[in-house]
């Protein structure tokens, strides 16, 4: 595809949770349509999206009548098993591209690959049992974090390690998956970067946000955040520094850990992502119409930030809120449509907005 797509074209979109919901919301603002394949049923993207595939991964059949009906497609979560895009690869574009996502998938080829351009990381290792376990331990020091390389999000699949003692139970919860021990940093907070590149090279990245983690969950995301010029200039450089080196086309989330070292990078992720959802409210193109541009072949737009905010997630019961937020003045809610509660699940989120001084 060399030319931008024009309205009324599909997006096709592997995925139907919030994140897609609102990638399709911002197509149909351009004037493109958006086509959904979920595994799941009655998935929240399927309330505004123009059409739903409900079929597993692994039917080739749908797969094949699901990119007979789109343009290009995209995804809004990494984990897509590989047999599914080595099908759809050969049918439609896929963006961003199959490299970032096999990149992004596993925790050690990420961490690898980050090193490799001149990043700085934690200190990490791989792990596949206790001898390579003990070894990392050696190797990073304690307190460390041992995390499965693939599949993990909002603190799942992850172990805390303060003393050796604690290898044995540590490598038990990992259920025998390939591991990865990363060692503790020395951070005063973290912040985000939400970049775009589009399919001319061009990049736009928005202002860092700085995020505040509960439980291994997203909280808060601030705007500005606390950060130097400097810092501010380093965390956007090295963030198109990763765009460029990818052949990117698409949002990605890259988030850093600050420290008095300067800016380590935690993890990449090949997608809108949560710490980018102030965008809706404080810029005139947020994150997922960025995305979509870029996808489709449209110049970047406009992401400068216009207003301060803080981006709140609403988690389980935080739904009992809605009533006295939705009358809250300056915020703006955002809920995605989920029918059942459960503590942990992200139900929706709030964007409190005041005008820049």
């Amino acid at each position: 595809m060399t030319e931008p797509l024009p309205t009324g074209a599909t997006i096709g979109i592997l995925g139907g949770g919030q994140l897609g919901r609102m990638l399709a919301v911002a197509a149909a603002r351009l004037g493109l349509r958006s086509h959904i394949f979920e595994p799941g049923p009655n998935p929240p993207a399927g309330d505004v999206a123009h059409a739903v595939t409900t079929a597993p991964y692994e039917d080739e059949a749908a797969l094949r009548a699901f990119a007979g009906s789109v343009d290009v497609i995209t995804y809004e979560f990494e984990n897509i098993p590989t047999s599914a895009l080595d099908l759809l690869e050969h049918l439609r574009p896929i963006r961003p591209s199959r490299e970032a996502l096999r990149i992004s998938q596993d925790r050690f080829s990420e961490k690898t690959f980050l090193c490799d351009l001149g990043l700085q990381t934690a200190p990490y290792a791989a792990v596949d049992d206790a001898a390579s376990l003990s070894k990392a331990i050696a190797e990073t020091g304690l307190p460390a974090i041992l995390k499965t390389r693939r599949f993990g999000y909002d603190g799942k699949g992850q172990a805390r390690l303060v003393s050796p003692d604690d290898a044995a139970q540590a490598l038990k919860d990992m259920a025998n998956a390939p591991a990865i021990l990363e060692g503790f940093i020395d951070f005063t907070h973290e912040v985000s970067v939400i970049g775009a590149r589009s399919a001319m090279g061009d990049i736009a990245c928005f202002d860092p946000g700085e995020n505040l983690h509960e439980g291994g969950i997203l909280r808060t995301t601030t705007l500005p955040a606390s950060l130097t010029p400097s810092q501010r200039s380093d965390a956007i450089l090295l963030t198109a520094n990763i765009l460029n080196k990818l052949d990117y086309i698409g949002v990605m989330g890259v988030e850093l850990f600050v420290t008095r070292q300067g800016l380590i990078v935690n993890e990449i992720a090949p997608r809108v992502h949560n710490s980018g959802h102030w965008t809706q409210n404080a810029c005139a193109v947020d994150q997922f119409e960025q995305h979509i541009r870029a996808v489709a072949g449209w110049p970047l737009g406009d992401g400068r930030r216009f207003a301060d905010v803080v981006m709140e997630n609403l988690i389980g019961d935080d739904m009992g809120r809605v009533p006295a937020l939705a009358s809250e003045p300056g915020t703006a809610l955002h809920l995605y449509g989920k029918a059942d509660i459960k503590p942990g699940r992200k139900m929706g989120h709030v964007n409190r907005i005041k005008p820049r001084s």
